[in-house]
């Protein structure tokens, strides 16, 4: 049998919900969800000069994909990737909607033993229209790459229980269990997602909830067990 530890952590820039920026705080949330794959959201890969997603790959010693979605000159803003799996393929793919914010995953192929596996690592938009479109778009990467176990995951930010993307997403991955991530201080909200297929290698989805992660960020990161 092997294990895999996955999770999800939107980070809202290292700014807490006390309202301070701490890169060292979201470093310690990292550190302790002690996870093989982590998909992270709202990342400064740039600020002021320092490289925020550099310096969590150098501290954790996982190899970091950046996933940026919106340049400037003093920052660099979007998803990204943390792993200490040995990734064989990588790609971006643009889920941006015109008009609106852009948007962006992360697409990597790795392997456990002789088991291959493929992870998709998003944030998805905040309109209803903009998820239908973008959902659409991840289902088909799944659709035409083949492999062993596949898994999305990220922030969906879809709230409406009885939407279009939640139905297509259970039906492509199997319904999932939803635990309340938003916001952190008071989880109301399933936000935050991980969905596996084949479904029986998932074993648990839990939230992180203790007093620094409900002051790191504005979600709590989500973890997921998989054993097969």
């Amino acid at each position: 049998m092997t294990s895999l530890t996955l999770a999800t952590y939107n980070i809202h820039r290292c700014t807490g919900t006390d309202g301070r920026y701490s890169p060292e705080r979201v470093l310690n949330v990292i550190n302790a969800l002690d996870a093989d794959i982590i998909a992270l959201q709202e990342v400064e890969t740039l600020r002021d000069g320092i490289n925020q997603l550099e310096q969590i790959g150098r501290q954790t010693g996982m190899q970091a994909v950046a996933g940026i979605t919106m340049f400037s000159k003093t920052s660099h803003y979007g998803n990204a990737l943390l792993s200490r799996l040995e990734i064989e393929e990588l790609h971006r793919e643009d889920i941006s909607v015109n008009g609106r914010e852009p948007r962006g995953a992360i697409y990597i192929k790795t392997r456990l033993g002789k088991i291959s596996i493929q992870i998709v690592a998003t944030h998805l938009g905040l309109l209803p229209r903009e998820r239908r479109t973008q959902v659409k778009q991840l289902l088909k990467i799944f659709e035409r790459k083949p492999a062993d176990i596949s898994i999305l995951m990220g922030d969906l930010n879809e709230w409406y229980l009885w939407g279009r993307p939640l139905r297509w997403l259970h039906r492509h991955f199997c319904r999932t269990a939803a635990q309340a991530t938003f916001p952190s201080q008071f989880p109301l909200l399933a936000l935050d997602r991980i969905w596996v297929k084949p479904r029986a290698c998932l074993r648990s989805v839990t939230s992180y909830n203790t007093a620094i992660t409900r002051k790191a960020s504005d979600h709590l990161p989500l973890i997921a067990k998989l054993i097969f």
